[in-house]
């Protein structure tokens, strides 16, 4: 349930990112059309580049996880729905009993526990408190080339030769041109107290994004505006400090 009073009382807090693209990008956009490549590069309906604000949101998740769980917190089995909080489906039993005695896990307004990267990111029965936009290229379109497409070939994994007939082309940004993507996460209000320190251990965790990170695409660096994290914010990234 939303209060309007605590809308006006906790004001959102937004954080701005930007994104250095240091080699070719490469976010494909399904179904697209239109391109000699077999995978489009993913556009705005102004044909500017950009990262899905959900390709960024699932990718900070799991890094955020990974960190949780090294704290010592009891995170749930994303992204299977049943293996999510609150139902958490074949989780185990001592992990299970910390969900019930532990105050960290209640979330305010509701009777069920959830784990600090839902209570942050949301579940099917939670929903987020921190709502991403899309990272746009803040390059004109008409700056830079109309397509850069880049060849490979399937491999065939038992042979570890390739195949034959399969060569296939990927749509790429312009390599070494250091292009910016900039957009913005709002954080909402009653996030919790961890949020901010664990978004920005999360994104320092994040060195590429798109497809074929393994060959070189995609490797970038991060410039955050309008975070500010203190010595109190790390230590309630600590298990049982948040009271």
């Amino acid at each position: 349930m939303i209060y309007l009073q605590e809308l006006l009382s906790n004001p959102v807090e937004t954080i701005s990112l930007t994104a250095i693209i240091d080699t070719a990008l490469c976010v494909g956009a399904g179904g697209s059309s239109g391109s000699l490549a077999d995978k489009p590069i993913v556009r705005t309906a102004d044909n500017k580049l950009l990262i899905p604000a959900s390709q960024l949101k699932g990718r900070l998740r799991h890094e955020c996880e990974k960190l949780a769980r090294g704290l010592g917190w009891a995170i749930c089995q994303a992204p299977n729905p049943q293996m999510m909080c609150p139902q958490r489906a074949d989780f185990p039993e001592e992990e299970a009993r910390r969900f019930q005695r532990d105050e960290d896990y209640r979330v305010v307004g509701d009777n069920r526990y959830h784990c600090l990267i839902c209570q942050i990111f949301g579940n099917p029965a939670l929903p987020s408190r921190v709502i991403f936009d899309d990272l746009i290229c803040q390059e004109k379109p008409e700056n830079l080339p109309p397509e850069v497409l880049r060849p490979g070939v399937t491999i065939n994994r038992r042979r570890h030769t390739a195949e034959e007939k399969k060569l296939y082309f990927l749509e790429t940004s312009p390599a070494n041109v250091q292009l910016k993507f900039t957009g913005d996460i709002h954080l909402q209000p009653n996030s919790p107290a961890s949020t901010k320190a664990l978004i920005l251990a999360g994104l320092h965790h994040i060195n590429a994004l798109g497809g074929s990170k393994s060959v070189g695409l995609g490797w970038l660096r991060w410039e955050i505006k309008g975070l500010s994290v203190d010595e109190k914010d790390w230590q309630n990234l600590l298990p049982g400090e948040r009271r």
